[in-house]
């Protein structure tokens, strides 16, 4: 059976034309792992992104602009980077709409701040100023430590408790949504992955670095293996 995921977009201006774009590496890494990604455009009406849904088994929250921090009822950092207010309709809507259906959920960067969002959690809106440590999350020629909660969803999908990740993020998790728990921290304690925090619920796993540009397949076929 072929198995579709949705996968959230982002949009650029190339000369002077607007497109919609998505890193091939996503599309690589979805591939290798018997998956065709449904590519949901940002500009869609949400409720049309939404029914984009009914012929999917599963959705990918992908990387891109920062996300509006009116969503959780702060006010804007000095330090904001862009933000995208059709995207941030698009993936709330689709966020809502998968866990109506109950589908399983890969969510990548931007992807696990959006979904915190959507289940009314915050973020720290520039790391570096709100919450500085030892790491710089947003140089991204570096590589942190991760540590998994043992006996998560992550480590089974994983299969380690201890490895190194890139880093290319200056927001982050601040206070996490009620039904996420954290299972993955770097060196300095920022929250790098969540999941469901009950028994019973639908697969979803987000995670803050970038799996696809390090060819770790391990989340991608864990993905895969929970669409049906």
């Amino acid at each position: 059976m072929t198995k579709i995921v949705a996968v959230s977009a982002t949009r650029r201006t190339d000369a002077g034309r607007e497109r919609v774009a998505l890193n091939t590496a996503y599309v690589r890494a979805l591939a290798r792992a018997g998956l065709v990604p449904l590519i949901v455009p940002p500009i869609l009406d949400p409720d049309a992104a939404c029914a984009a849904l009914d012929g999917v088994q599963g959705l990918v929250l992908t990387g891109g602009e920062d996300v509006d921090p009116a969503h959780y009822h702060a006010a804007p950092h000095p330090k904001l980077g862009d933000t995208d207010a059709a995207r941030d309709a698009v993936e709330l809507a689709l966020i809502a709409g998968a866990r109506r259906r109950r589908l399983p959920i890969l969510a990548i960067c931007r992807g696990i701040q959006v979904l915190n969002v959507a289940l009314g959690g915050t973020l720290y809106q520039d790391l570096a100023t709100e919450r500085p440590g030892k790491i710089d999350h947003a140089d991204t020629a570096a590589r942190h430590g991760l540590a998994v909660e043992s006996g998560s969803l992550l480590h089974r999908t994983i299969a380690t408790v201890a490895t190194t990740v890139n880093t290319r993020h200056h927001q982050a998790i601040r206070d996490l949504a009620p039904g996420l728990r954290a299972t993955a921290w770097a060196e300095d304690g920022v929250i790098e992955g969540a999941e469901p925090g009950a028994a019973g619920e639908p697969w979803l796993l987000a995670v803050q670095w970038h799996p696809e540009d390090d060819v770790e397949d391990t989340l991608f076929r864990g993905f895969a293996g929970a669409v049906t």
